[in-house]
């Protein structure tokens, strides 16, 4: 399985009147961390997007366990358990700073060709990342 883990800091702006996180502000610490784990291979989004590749989400599941509350420090945890062909799927853990787990989820992703605008296989060079190192 190919993982990473990256710490965001909840802001203020992030949470409600209760200190509490907003549930769509888990989809932003989702994508941080898919984000983060591409980085990790030495590619960004904008590297793949000034190579042609668009990667647009075409699902999105979140399952809320606890609340994140406002100055937490939280852990995504990123992971694929399988190697990408024109999807690539994501699964998500995020835990607080006391190791409680306050959501799960999961993105898939689609590997699109902008000059055609069609979904594509995944880019040679992410493949051959992905096989040369297990993470």
């Amino acid at each position: 399985m190919y993982k990473s883990e990256t710490k965001i800091r909840v802001r203020y702006g992030e949470t409600d009147q209760m200190g509490v996180v907003y549930h769509a502000n888990y989809a932003t610490y989702f994508e941080v961390g898919r984000t983060e784990w591409l980085r990790q291979y030495g590619i960004t989004y904008k590297s793949m997007e000034d190579n042609g590749i668009m990667l647009p989400v075409i699902s999105l599941e979140i399952k809320y366990k606890n609340s994140a509350k406002y100055d937490d420090i939280l852990t995504v945890k990123t992971s694929i358990k399988n190697l990408p062909k024109a999807r690539i799927e994501f699964d998500y853990e995020l835990i607080n700073q006391n190791e409680e787990l306050i959501a799960t989820g999961n993105t898939v992703l689609v590997f699109v060709d902008m000059k055609r605008n069609r979904p594509t296989r995944c880019p040679d060079y992410l493949m051959k990342k992905l096989t040369e190192n297990t993470l």
